[in-house]
């Protein structure tokens, strides 16, 4: 699989997962800038880091924004969920459990 192609979706997001072994799962997430409100709550702690473009999450009640390049580890069990998305975003989410 090449982590460069994919189809950016009319709403919300898409979930492949390139790699799961033992305790870890790797996902590429692609999001479009239109977005349904989903809070998300692992029980596996989470490393997000953006590929392409931004987006602004909410984790514990904070908002944190997310360029391109910017990472951002999510404890296990933290309330967490997208509140925008340019258009395209592309992500790497590694699920450690």
């Amino acid at each position: 699989m090449n982590l460069q192609n994919y189809t950016i979706p009319e709403s919300g997001e898409i979930f492949d997962t390139l790699l799961e072994h033992k305790n870890i799962k790797i996902i590429r997430i692609v999001s479009s800038d239109k977005l349904e409100e989903k809070e998300y709550c692992q029980a596996e702690d989470e490393w997000v880091i953006v590929l392409e473009g931004e987006a602004t999450l909410v984790v514990n009640n904070e908002k944190r924004h997310l360029g391109k390049g910017d990472s951002l580890f999510i404890p296990a069990h933290t309330n967490h969920r997208v509140l925008t998305a340019k258009s395209g975003t592309l992500w790497l989410a590694v699920h450690i459990g």
